[in-house]
């Protein structure tokens, strides 16, 4: 016998105002602010049943207003649901103000009835979701003809599109974050100004290490205010006009040169001052003056590639990573294990190939990386040769296996170990508080668990069997170090690096740096 209840299933149908709530819901929509009336009345009516909250105001002005300042607080963009006509005319202010603002906003208007063969899967929302939030966020509009609106489809021809997923978080150029650097670095009276936005790339944790680490005074504009505190002691907000004039080197973080900021043109600024500029917009930058160095890219993104950019010692895992990824070939494969050397590495150390990246995986198992990095190296000799593997390890991780060096060696595999040691797992010490430690009682009752032998030269294992091995503390002698090892595809090396011991497990202290460190 037929299936009554699937055929009845099957001929379900579902309106379109249901079919356009359910596409919002898919993008993460959760507010709509909006005035209704026919034809859109009834999309809000479906929202509110999926959950969406509805927020009915007295004016599509301000109903647009508020659905951009959602989108600029959530980073998802906030919705304003009008008529056609008047109300889409009401709305325009809002949407002009969201894309000034660089807010992401989807208004969405009811328009007059056209003839539709059928609907189909919605595809308008993703697509204006993703120009909304993707590089510059700004307003988009959708229009529904009223009878998409009151069209009963079968709920089996209806495809929702999956989520639009978060815009991609781009770096700038490597040689233009140096360039960057050097120019900060020679400034006699540099000046950050912080602009909403660093705000809305959630910018405010490096920003303010940048500032500290530094001590570079900072003015925020209105709506950037808060991104920095503005009682920390940086701040130059009291005295804004001299900050402005006397400053021979500023930094734009989101913030344009326009009247707010008198177009960054004399007499408020000196003729000569330098405009270091960092926007996620390529349009934006060199508007009204030309800058001394651009950087596009997520501002936060960015801030943390000036910080791995300084020459304060010891190291850390950004710097370490930083001038690492400078050198990499782009079709070398990147063998990496460790806690925070695996970890903070995925986020740095980029691969351009498929099948060129192995770390500890699923099962999350330290001690994989040297036969990993025997394997890719038998694959490269075999099929590529010139080819390099690079093995990026903890010394924690490199424990494990490290006596598979001799292996590397005895079959003059073209592998580069990088071994980031910091004394520990998680974390370790120095010489100086190790001895300290030992001078109250034995090792195994004051020594913590995590730590191990600080400063161990495991380059001498590489040197033990006939490879290159290289001990390195300074960023200078990293370079150099990768870049012999890279040249040299005679024999395999060991670059020990060393980096603060307890690098991750606090805010490093660089109270006693000047500009000069950088």
């Amino acid at each position: 016998m037929p299936d009554n209840n699937f055929a009845e299933r099957s001929e379900e149908q579902v309106s379109g105002a249901k079919v356009i709530a359910q596409a919002l819901k898919t993008q993460d929509v959760e507010y709509i602010f909006g005035i209704v009336g026919i034809p859109v009345t009834e999309i809000a009516i479906a929202a509110q049943q999926l959950g969406i909250k509805y927020i009915g105001m007295r004016n599509e002005q301000a109903a647009c207003y508020a659905a951009s300042a959602i989108g600029y607080l959530t980073g998802r963009p906030g919705v304003c649901l009008v008529v056609s006509g008047p109300g889409l005319i009401h709305a325009l202010g809002g949407m002009a103000n969201a894309n000034m603002n660089c807010w992401p906003l989807l208004v969405i208007g009811g328009s007059s009835e056209r003839n539709q063969e059928t609907m189909g899967a919605f595809q308008e929302f993703p697509q204006a979701v993703r120009s909304s939030i993707y590089g510059r966020p700004g307003a988009c509009y959708v229009d529904i003809p009223a009878d998409f609106v009151n069209l009963q489809v079968n709920v089996n021809s209806i495809k929702y599109m999956e989520r639009c997923m978060s815009p991609p978080i781009s770096m700038a150029e490597t040689s233009a974050v140096c360039t960057a650097a050097s120019v900060i670095r020679n400034a006699k009276q540099p000046l950050l100004i912080i602009g909403k936005g660093a705000a809305y790339a959630h910018a405010e944790e490096s920003i303010k290490k940048l500032v500290e680490q530094y001590k570079l005074p900072f003015l925020p504009t209105p709506m950037g205010k808060g991104v920095v505190p503005d009682n920390h002691p940086c701040c130059v907000g009291a005295a804004r006009s001299r900050a402005l004039q006397f400053a021979d080197v500023i930094v734009l973080f989101g913030a344009r040169l326009n009247w707010i900021l008198h177009f960054g043109l004399p007499p408020r600024y000196q003729p000569d001052v330098k405009f270091i500029q960092v926007d996620i917009c390529a349009e934006e930058l060199g508007n009204n003056v030309k800058p001394a160095v651009t950087l596009l890219g997520n501002i936060n993104a960015v801030t943390k590639q000036e910080l791995a950019s300084k020459k304060s010692l010891p190291m850390n895992y950004y710097t370490v990573f930083y001038h690492v990824q400078e050198q990499l070939p782009r079709d070398c494969f990147v063998v990496s294990e460790g806690a925070n050397t695996m970890d903070i590495g995925r986020t740095v150390l980029q691969n351009y190939r498929p099948r060129h990246r192995l770390d500890a995986g699923t099962f999350g198992t330290m001690g994989v990386g040297l036969g990993f990095a025997i394997a890719a190296a038998m694959v490269a000799k075999d099929r590529s040769p010139g080819q390099r593997v690079i093995c990026v390890e903890g010394d924690s991780a490199f424990g494990f296996s490290g006596m598979e060096v001799e292996t590397i060696c005895r079959y003059n595999l073209p592998i580069i170990l990088l071994i980031v040691n910091n004394n520990g797992i998680y974390q370790g010490f120095d010489t100086d508080t190790w001895k300290e430690m030992l001078k109250f009682r034995g090792a195994t009752a004051v020594v913590p668990p995590m730590c191990l032998l600080p400063n161990s030269h495991y380059e001498q294992v590489m040197t033990a069997f006939g490879g290159k091995g290289y001990f390195v503390q300074t960023p200078e002698e990293l370079q150099k170090s990768l870049r012999q090892s890279l040249a040299d595809t005679t024999k395999p090396s060991l670059i020990n690096i060393m980096i603060e011991p307890q690098a991750t497990r606090k805010a490093q202290d660089f109270h006693w740096l000047t500009r000069s460190n950088m």
